[in-house]
């Protein structure tokens, strides 16, 4: 199974991995439809928005693991 990486393109793991969004709108990055989701990756992004990115990729990574 992939992991998710804070350095991974967020409509990558948007695209790849849509049961993520919920891990997204937790954290209050409902941002993915902006133009920067397109180019930023995880890291960015939560930095942004003053989240603990390593939080929310082992959230996303929890995720992946209950549905596998």
């Amino acid at each position: 199974m992939e992991k998710i990486t804070k350095d991974m393109g967020i409509m990558d793991i948007v695209v790849k991995h849509p049961e993520t969004l919920e891990v997204f709108a937790k954290y209050g990055m409902g941002c993915i439809g902006c133009a920067a989701a397109r180019f930023e990756n995880l890291e960015a992004g939560a930095k942004v928005h003053g989240i603990d990115v390593d939080e929310m990729v082992d959230a996303m990574n929890e995720i992946l693991e209950k549905n596998n």
